[in-house]
C-alpha cells in the first residue's frame, strides 16, 4: 500500500481516540494537523509544520518527513532541495490526536530553518521598554 492509497479512519468516540490503539488523526477544517519536529539526539525543538493526510501517509511510508506547505499549497518533502532530509526515528500523537511530534535525524548541514539556522525558534519574546512585547535573538 502506498501513501496515495492510504486513508485514515475518522476519529471515533473520545475514549477510542484517547485510549485506543488506532491512529485516527483529527485534521482541522483545512485538513491539517500540527507536527513538531525535534532533534532525536538532543531533544531540541527544530520546527513546527503541518501535515495533511497524504503527507502523513508519505511520512509513515518513507520514514522521511513530508509536510503540507500552507504558503505554497503543496506537498513538501523536507530537505528535497536543501539536503536537510528529516529521517523519522519516532512518531508520537497527542492525547486527542490533533498534533504530532516526530523525533528526527537531520541530513545535510543539520539545519531546518529556511533562514539557514539550525531551528526555527531563534528569538524569544521579551518585555519592551515601552511595555509592548519585543523579540530578542537567542542564538545563531
Amino acid at each position: 500500500m502506498t501513501a496515495r492509497d492510504f486513508a485514515f479512519a475518522a476519529p471515533g468516540p473520545r475514549a477510542e481516540v484517547e485510549e485506543g490503539m488506532a491512529l485516527t488523526p483529527r485534521f482541522d477544517r483545512d485538513g491539517l494537523v500540527a507536527c513538531i519536529a525535534v532533534d532525536a539526539r538532543d531533544g531540541r525543538v527544530l520546527m513546527l509544520a503541518h501535515m495533511n493526510a497524504e503527507s502523513l501517509a508519505r511520512t509513515i511510508e518513507t520514514g522521511e518527513a513530508w509536510y503540507w506547505s500552507r504558503s505554497r499549497a503543496e506537498l513538501w518533502h523536507k530537505g528535497a532541495t536543501s539536503g536537510q532530509i528529516q529521517r523519522v526515528v519516532e512518531m508520537r500523537v497527542d492525547c486527542d490526536q490533533d498534533a504530532l511530534l516526530i523525533r528526527v535525524e537531520v541530513g545535510g548541514d543539520g539545519g531546518c530553518c529556511h533562514t539557514g539556522r539550525r531551528d526555527c525558534f531563534y528569538r524569544r519574546v521579551v518585555p519592551g521598554s515601552d511595555g509592548r512585547p519585543g523579540l530578542e535573538a537567542i542564538g545563531p
